[in-house]
This record gives structure tokens, C-alpha cells and sequence, in this order.
């Protein structure tokens, strides 16, 4: 899964730096696509399930799954670029937030919150865990600070699947199972500054926020090992 995972870590820098004013979420889908089939690999999204681009490009008020398409991107928007790539039998998988330009004080704190519940995740992660402290962890952070957590989306094993068990709830649950040594999954939680009730576009994809709330997303391919987490995709 390594090789996979170095491969959507890059594209998913290539887009970061393409992140700014005026430029189209088209044109970052274009390059990343570009650079994932020159590394031999192929971008997972194109095509799973019929969904038309090679990477998702959230903005704003997106929660998940947006297409990349002709808006330029204006100063004071929030991105996430989600990029999956398949490589030697095993996909890889990582997301990340950009900001565009200047962004307000109060994106600048959701995507921050965003990030560390991610990482405050991951830190708990090792042998013997229950993988409903994912959630926990990230609940018992977030609960102070006011925001509200997706929960129509979660992170999910992946290896030889794009998508496949366990599932990985970012808020409190009471979800059986433990982490095993050898274990692959991502870790994705989405913060939203309203609430955080999602609504699906008529292009079978894209989710907003019912309330036009920004949302933010970070996200990173995992391995349980012996002795504690590999993250694959830092």
C-alpha cells in the first residue's frame, strides 16, 4: 500500500499548490490525473461508480464528493482536495484543506480543528484499541469547541478494496471490534460549523450543508503495526 499512498500524498501537494484565485477545480483535477498516470498508478475516483473526475474538489459548504468542474476559485475559499490512487493491487487514500488567498478568522479555526482532530485521532491509534475511540477522541474535542461532526460519512478500510470494513466512525459510538496489527484504514472526520446535516445534489454526488454552513476535511490512509500507527499517506 505504500507505493499507492506516496503517490496520493504528491498529488494531493501538486493540487494544494495549485490552490489560488482563479484557478478552476477542473484544471487541479487535470494535473493531479496527469501526474498519477506518469507514476504508472490510476486515480481510484475516476470512475468508481460512476462518478466522472479523477480526485473530489469540496469548496465551501461542501461536505463531500464535489466534482470538479469550470467555477474558478475567489479569495476567502475553503478546499478539499481528496485524491485515491491505485497502485500494484492497492489503493491509497488522503484528503486536505486549503485555503484560498485570505480566509476569515473562523475558516482558518475550522480547518485547524479539523486537522488536530485527525491527528489527536490518529495519536490514540495502535494494537488492542477499540476502533470506537476514534470517535471518542474526536467527539470529546470537538463537543467544546462548538462544531458539529458528519456523520453521514466515515473513514473506512482500504487495501485491495477502495472501500471496505472496518468502518471508522468519527463521533462517539459503540461500534464493536478492535485494531489489529496489519489492520488498513482512513481516518476522515468532517467538521461542520452548523449543522451538520448533509444534502445530495441532483448530480448523484456532490453533499452540501443543509444549513450552507462551511465544512472542512482531513484525511489519511492509516496502518496498525506491533507497536502503535504507520501513517502511510503523511
Amino acid at each position: 500500500m505504500r507505493p499507492a499512498s506516496t503517490i496520493a500524498r504528491n498529488a494531493l501537494a501538486l493540487g494544494g499548490r495549485m490552490v489560488r484565485a482563479g484557478t478552476t477545480t477542473e484544471a487541479i483535477d487535470n494535473e493531479i490525473h496527469k501526474y498519477i498516470i506518469s507514476q504508472g498508478a490510476y486515480p481510484s475516483c475516476l470512475n468508481y461508480m460512476g462518478f466522472p473526475k479523477s480526485v473530489c474538489t469540496s469548496v465551501n459548504n461542501v461536505i463531500a464528493h464535489g466534482i470538479p468542474d469550470t467555477r474558478e476559485l475567489i479569495a476567502g475559499d475553503i478546499i478539499n482536495i481528496d485524491v485515491t490512487v491505485y497502485k500494484d493491487g492497492f489503493h491509497g487514500d488522503t484528503s486536505a484543506m486549503f485555503g484560498v488567498g485570505k480566509v476569515d478568522s473562523l475558516g482558518v479555526k475550522l480547518m485547524d480543528a479539523t486537522r488536530e482532530s485527525l491527528e489527536l485521532a490518529i495519536d490514540m491509534c495502535g494494537p488492542g484499541v477499540p476502533i470506537s475511540r476514534i470517535g471518542e477522541t474526536i467527539e470529546s474535542f470537538v463537543g467544546p469547541l462548538g462544531y458539529s461532526i458528519s456523520v453521514q460519512l466515515t473513514g473506512h478500510g482500504v487495501g485491495r478494496s477502495f472501500h471496505q470494513n472496518p468502518l471508522i466512525y468519527h463521533h462517539a459510538n459503540e461500534e464493536p471490534g478492535e485494531m489489529l496489527p496489519g489492520m488498513a484504514f482512513t481516518i476522515e472526520p468532517i467538521l461542520c460549523q452548523g449543522v451538520p446535516d448533509g444534502i445530495q445534489w441532483p448530480d448523484g454526488w456532490t453533499i452540501v450543508t443543509e444549513d450552507g454552513g462551511r465544512s472542512a476535511q482531513f484525511e489519511h490512509t492509516i496502518v496498525i503495526t506491533e507497536t502503535g500507527v504507520d501513517v502511510l499517506t503523511a
